[in-house]
């Protein structure tokens, strides 16, 4: 059996990457953090919980966002998929119910054969391992140092080092 791939994040990006990576039959950890850690933001314990908006942007024909979200489909996106399939009324853009989407992400992640699920903080990059950092802007402290020491940083946000 071939090396699982380590995905950290099991928000929308994470859950994408680990579903795309097994179905491709390339075993998979997926880490997510809560509920063992909290983040500021989050309100559940689920996969790919939208936490400031229920939007996907503007779905309407010839939009930037639509245009994206049609070559996702294309490409067989899983999350996109399942933001139609649990869309709200939104006008010209495509809304989730987030509790349904999100608990539909969850359970399907879960149950993947190929999909190992921890629930535990990652402090560090796993040295033996590809890896898939796909924590975004909640990053736990301990992770986002670990980052940003190996990128030559003092932290994730780089503003100094482009600032005129």
């Amino acid at each position: 059996m071939k090396a699982p791939i380590v995905v950290i994040g099991a928000g929308l990006a994470g859950s994408e990457a680990a579903w795309q990576i097994a179905e491709r039959g390339v075993p998979v950890r997926l880490f997510e953090m809560r509920p063992v850690k909290e983040t500021p933001a989050h309100q559940t314990t689920g996969f790919a919980e939208l936490v400031c908006s229920n939007s996907f942007g503007s779905d309407g024909f010839g939009s930037a966002p639509r245009m994206l979200k049609d070559e996702l489909t294309a490409l067989g996106a899983f999350v996109l998929k399942l933001a139609r399939k649990h869309a709200v009324p939104a006008g010209n853009s495509l809304a989730v119910d987030r509790v349904a989407f999100s608990e539909e992400i969850t359970r399907t992640l879960s149950s993947h054969p190929l999909i190992q699920v921890e629930r535990s903080e990652v402090t560090q990059i796993p040295e033996d391992s590809i890896v898939v950092i796909a924590t975004g802007p909640l990053t736990s402290d301990s992770l986002a140092r670990d980052i940003a020491e190996r990128v030559g940083q003092g932290s994730l946000y780089f503003y100094d080092a482009i600032s005129p």
